[in-house]
């Protein structure tokens, strides 16, 4: 249960705000003049700040000072309530870092959209994101939920793709996102020899194109093809641009996060031309079960062809094999049913992709 401090020297609104939101489903403490309500912040510890302008003794300005000059308080989201509708009133609680401010009267959805959206940044911002895919897809799916946007399900329509359809091509005008409700998917770059490149494999609740829809020239960056069968929402182009667009903490994220990913792409580039190749199949193999494609010690382990791996590992079928073979030898892999790959020893195969 969130907790809001409403701080009102208004007895009457005080109560009155309280009880309202005690019927919405949060948990509120109140302090009549802006002392007491500081004692209440250490005290209470709120996920939200409520806080009248013009009190006696200390006033909500240094309130709000006092909250940011706390390293433990100054992310709280911080409302004021003012009867005051002065543009320069406004403006100065604005510029001293209030999230937002509701005008005295104010309407009970008002009150209570303005603490549902201050939660939701709040909650998002204070989120962190590890670099690479995973953290790309995880941002998304907050920031969508915090732009509070429809849920894909609700808002697309779904596809079925086959065995072996391809979503787009490399070279594709990149026109669509795309959401794998179910299945699994492989994305590959195509090598001057001929050859597939492996970039990833995607399974149910993953995201594909991100970064192709980013590109300055309008095109996929690599094919994404269909491994087994799969339900797929297409998400427009223009409805990804706009949630990156529409708030710069979302923008800002994002862009971390690519930075992040860019600097992920060349550490693999330079495994991929200098690590020994068990080396790199261990690497691989624990990317793959931190994707959630691959099981230690279970049932089901992952499916996946060789030559696929080899296009992930970055070398020839052959070599692969060769070094799945001595993964299994020494205890490191076993084989389950239809090749299966099945991690038997992780803290080794660990060791394995950190040493060599």
């Amino acid at each position: 249960m969130k907790k809001i401090l409403i701080i009102e020297d208004n007895e009457d609104v005080r109560e009155n705000t309280a009880d309202l939101l005690h019927l919405a489903g949060y948990d509120t403490a109140t302090a009549s003049e802006g002392r007491s309500g500081l004692r209440c912040v250490q005290d209470f510890r709120p996920d939200l700040i409520l806080c009248d302008i013009m009190m006696p003794g200390m006033d909500g300005y240094q309130v709000l000072e006092a909250v940011l000059q706390d390293p433990e308080t100054a992310h709280t989201p911080f409302i004021f309530l003012t009867a005051k509708t002065e543009k320069a009133d406004i403006r100065k609680g604005m510029n001293l870092g209030a999230d937002d401010y509701l005008t005295k009267p104010f309407e009970e959805e008002e009150l209570l959209e303005a603490i549902r959206s201050r939660l939701r940044k709040h909650d998002f911002l204070r989120q962190e994101f590890s670099p690479g895919m995973p953290g790309i897809r995880q941002f998304v799916e907050s920031a969508a939920a915090y732009l509070n946007t429809d849920y894909i399900e609700l808002k697309y329509y779904s596809k079925t793709y086959e065995v072996r359809d391809y979503l787009f091509m490399e070279g594709d005008g990149a026109h669509h996102l795309y959401f794998l409700k179910k299945g699994l998917i492989k994305t590959y770059k195509s090598t001057e020899a001929g050859k597939e490149l492996v970039t990833g494999l995607f399974s149910s609740g993953h995201f594909v194109g991100q970064l192709s829809l980013l590109n300055p020239g309008g095109v996929y960056l690599e094919t994404a093809i269909a491994m087994e069968v799969s339900e797929i929402y297409a998400i427009p182009k223009g409805d990804f641009i706009h949630l990156l667009e529409s708030n710069r903490e979302v923008s800002r994220k994002f862009m971390e996060l690519i930075s992040g990913e860019l600097i992920d792409v060349q550490e693999q580039l330079v495994h991929m031309a200098y690590w020994p190749v068990k080396q790199r199949v261990a690497r691989t193999l624990l990317k793959l079960r931190d994707a959630g494609l691959m099981q230690e010690e279970g049932p089901e382990g992952i499916e996946i062809a060789r030559e696929d791996l080899a296009g992930m590992v970055g070398t020839a079928t052959e070599t692969t094999i060769r070094a799945l073979s001595e993964l299994k030898a020494d205890g490191v892999i076993r084989m389950g049913k239809a090749r299966r790959i099945i991690i038997a020893d992780p803290e080794r195969l660990q060791e394995l992709a950190e040493s060599g």
